[in-house]
């Protein structure tokens, strides 16, 4: 894993917290460019991810395990206020994007 280049020494021996933390930070990825933004409207842009995420949510009846990617994309380039407000707002039923329920 290109991961592996960071190290200029053997990898100490990993913890299972340790190895789990290190799984998280390989899996990390940024929210690929879009072509529906080539002004790099990164408002819009993540405006989208977030309903996309939503979408998914409401296509597979609330399997939130099957659309992590698509909550990852989301929060990978929102701001965490942003994404935070909007889920607060889901959950008082006041947000103004796509329903899930």
């Amino acid at each position: 894993m290109k991961l592996n280049k960071i190290f200029t020494t053997e990898v100490p021996e990993l913890t299972k917290e340790q190895e789990a933390a290190l799984d998280v930070v390989k899996a990390v990825r940024t929210t690929p460019r879009d072509a529906r933004f080539p002004s790099q409207n990164q408002a819009n842009h993540c405006w989208n991810r977030y309903n996309e995420w939503l979408v998914c949510l409401k296509q597979t009846k609330g399997d939130e395990e099957g659309c992590q990617n698509m909550r990852q994309l989301a929060l990978n380039i929102c701001p965490a206020i942003w994404s935070e407000k909007w889920d607060e707002e889901r959950e008082e039923k006041t947000f103004p994007g796509v329903k899930t329920d």
